[in-house]
């Protein structure tokens, strides 16, 4: 599928933390076998076991890098850049989360996380192109060349959990200042394998969690007690930090291995309680954990995989944008000429005239695989406009109940055997701008709509979300891959 730029260009017959879950009824965590075993050599250097009641907390560890076979090698060059510019200012600078985890296993991570001892305002002072973003959980995105490197702080996260921790899990014994602010910010996390430290400079791993024997173990182990990660009760929607999971989220889906994570999350039963919509189409369709077949939603993610990689990705306007695309589908399958035509109306700057007219052209066959696509029918242009309008409030509908709690309560309501969630954790400002996306209207497209020009993907654009032609091209791409599929 090409896309040019001010229609589409046919081939050859197609004209164109804690806790992320809550309330849940009965929990039983257990560790999970979920990446590959690693011998690591017991370097160890500190190390303090503590008793804290029923939880004992793991023994600390700090190890050489070098004993770990971490090379600095695998840390990408934009990456390097500000670790450098923020230590020759004389901050402390650490990799942190699943990068460390993955150069540990000999991968190369997909995002690198970096904290410092620097305020965010001293971030910005330090690059030429960089600035704070998030409001409940703000970080700096510092532009280097079109890779955007994103740090966060010390001092902001101790802000925002002071409290309660300490009184959770213990406070540390025998440690200094710069130990008690880094095992402080791994409480933050959500798994033991995600809370390991780098430094660079030094070649020290530190591990307060436990994280390098999960490894070894191949486990997936929460960093407090499995009872309280999986809480119940009104207590733990206070405790959500849904900007937190925002945030994950989007680094699963909008990096270019979106396919998977929507796999893994159903295999361990999570995607139940983070998008329960989709997990109901999950489970309608007969999908078992550990599927190997595929579905329409799968599909759209994986074509959308295509377009995207760690240092090119997507706002996460596009990847709600599909999730509430595909659920209107789910709840009323449509002819495949209406959903060419409002995705060709959405790349058009809404423009639902134009857009029907481009559909008509279309001779290329669509995938009949698909249930939320029904047998084409011959549509006059009357009723296929309607039908546009129809399926684009219905799009807009979805994307208000999935922004709901009353309405994400209910999704999986037909399934008592199903925990119960009622987690809402999209951020209004992404809800307005799908909607904007989605804006199709009769009367021609926005005003001050500019076509794209050209088929390329400009990455900066797509992935910083300024301006809505290139998260709706990307989008249109995907949708037309996904339904008029090459082979």
């Amino acid at each position: 599928m090409a896309i040019s730029s001010l229609s589409f260009a046919c081939r050859p017959s197609f004209p164109f933390r804690p806790s992320l879950f809550h309330r849940i009824q009965k929990v039983r965590f257990s560790s999970v076998a979920a990446i590959k075993t690693l011998d690591v050599q017991e370097n160890v250097i500190k190390g303090n076991s503590r008793n804290l009641g029923d939880f004992k907390a793991p023994e600390w560890r700090k190890l050489s890098s070098k004993e770990l076979g971490i090379g600095n090698s695998l840390i990408s060059g934009p990456t390097k850049k500000v670790l450098n510019g923020l230590k020759k200012k004389g901050y402390e600078v650490y990799l942190v989360g699943g990068c460390v985890r993955d150069l540990i296993l000999k991968r190369i991570p997909k995002d690198f996380d970096i904290i410092t001892s620097a305020e965010l305002k001293e971030v910005v002072r330090a690059f030429s192109r960089c600035e704070i973003v998030g409001k409940w959980f703000p970080i700096c995105h510092v532009h280097i060349g079109d890779t955007i490197v994103e740090v966060s702080s010390f001092s902001t996260i101790g802000r925002k959990f002071k409290v309660g921790l300490r009184n959770d899990i213990g406070c540390p014994i025998d440690c200094d200042e710069k130990d008690y602010l880094r095992w402080k910010n791994c409480l933050q996390r959500d798994f033991t394998i995600n809370g390991l430290m780098f430094d660079p400079y030094k070649r020290i791993v530190y591990d307060y969690m436990g994280g390098l024997e999960d490894i070894k173990k191949a486990k997936v182990r929460t960093v407090i007690p499995a009872n309280n990660f999986f809480s119940r009760g009104p207590c733990s929607n206070s405790a959500l930090d849904k900007p937190r999971i925002m945030m994950e989220m989007n680094y699963m889906l909008a990096y270019g291995s979106a396919e998977a994570s929507l796999r893994i999350l159903w295999k361990f039963g999570l995607l139940e309680l983070l998008l329960p919509f989709q997990a109901a189409y999950f489970v309608r369709d007969g999908f078992k954990r550990r599927d190997k077949r595929s579905n329409m939603l799968l599909c759209l993610f994986s074509n959308l995989d295509k377009l995207l990689a760690p240092d090119r990705p997507c706002h996460n306007s596009l990847w709600v944008g599909i999730l509430a695309f595909h659920r209107a589908l789910v709840d009323q399958p449509r002819d495949p000429m209406v959903v060419a035509a409002f995705c060709l109306a959405v790349h058009n700057g809404g423009d639902i005239l134009g857009g029907v007219n481009m559909a008509r052209k279309i001779t290329k066959p669509h995938d009949t695989s698909f249930h939320e696509l029904t047998k084409p029918q011959d549509l006059d242009s009357e009723v296929l406009i309607n039908e546009v309008v129809d399926f684009a409030a219905s799009v807009k509908q979805v994307l208000s109940w999935m922004t709901d709690e009353h309405y994400v309560s209910l999704a999986m309501a037909e399934y008592p055997q199903a925990p119960y969630s009622d987690l809402v954790f999209f951020p209004l400002a992404v809800y307005l701008r799908v909607c904007r996306i989605f804006k199709c209207s009769k009367e021609g497209p926005e005003k001050g709509f500019m076509p794209k020009q050209g088929r390329k993907i400009d990455y900066e654009m797509l992935g910083l979300g300024r301006g809505l032609q290139e998260v709706r091209h990307t989008f249109a791409r995907v949708v037309f891959d996904t339904v008029y599929p090459l082979n």
